[in-house]
């Protein structure tokens, strides 16, 4: 297992617009549907990585505390179907019912959406502002598969109650790890 750093997209990018199919619904989601009156959450994630699973329970649960505060969710899944068919949609729509995600989990299957955001890893986050400014991107939390840290989300929650409270946001942020993102040949 590989670890890829993320790219750390500049701070103040203005969120990347997209339209992508949600397996669950079938329906096509765009960014403005998923912006939440506080600001929007993206994570590109996947079903097989290692370092995803270790924190697919606490990303639920993220959702579950800060949807209702006024933060839109996405996740995003950009891996290579035909290289990793474990990412499938119909595999995504099993993952995220055995997960319990209350966000969108969409399928990029162009690679264009993950191209746009920079994304390099899963998982690696991207939080916006209300007006659709990048103010946080970076690592989850300290926690890896088998370094024994708990799973907080420390960083990324610190950085969300700081957008919701009108706090400053640290600019010290530490980079996602995390399997890279399989692209297509």
């Amino acid at each position: 297992m590989a670890a890829t750093p993320s790219t750390m997209l500049n701070i103040g990018t203005e969120a990347p617009n997209f339209e992508l199919l949600d397996p669950i619904t079938g329906a096509t989601v765009s960014l403005s549907q998923i912006k939440g009156e506080a600001g929007m959450l993206v994570m590109f994630i996947c079903n097989h990585c290692p370092y995803v699973k270790h924190l697919a329970n606490e990303l639920a649960r993220l959702g579950e505390d800060y949807i209702p505060r006024g933060i839109g969710f996405a996740a995003i899944n950009s891996n290579d179907v035909e290289t990793y068919p474990e990412d499938s949609p119909e595999k995504m729509v099993e993952e995220s019912q055995r997960r319990g995600y209350p966000f969108p989990y969409l399928f990029d299957q162009t690679q264009e959406v993950a191209h746009l955001y920079q994304a390099a890893c899963t998982p690696d986050f991207f939080l916006f502002d209300a007006d659709l400014t990048l103010v946080y991107r970076g690592q989850f939390d300290d926690s890896r598969p088998g370094n024994n840290l708990p799973v907080t989300g420390k960083d990324l929650r610190m950085a969300m109650e700081n957008l919701i409270s009108g706090e400053p946001i640290s600019q010290d942020q530490k980079p996602s790890i995390g399997c890279n993102i399989k692209w297509k040949k």
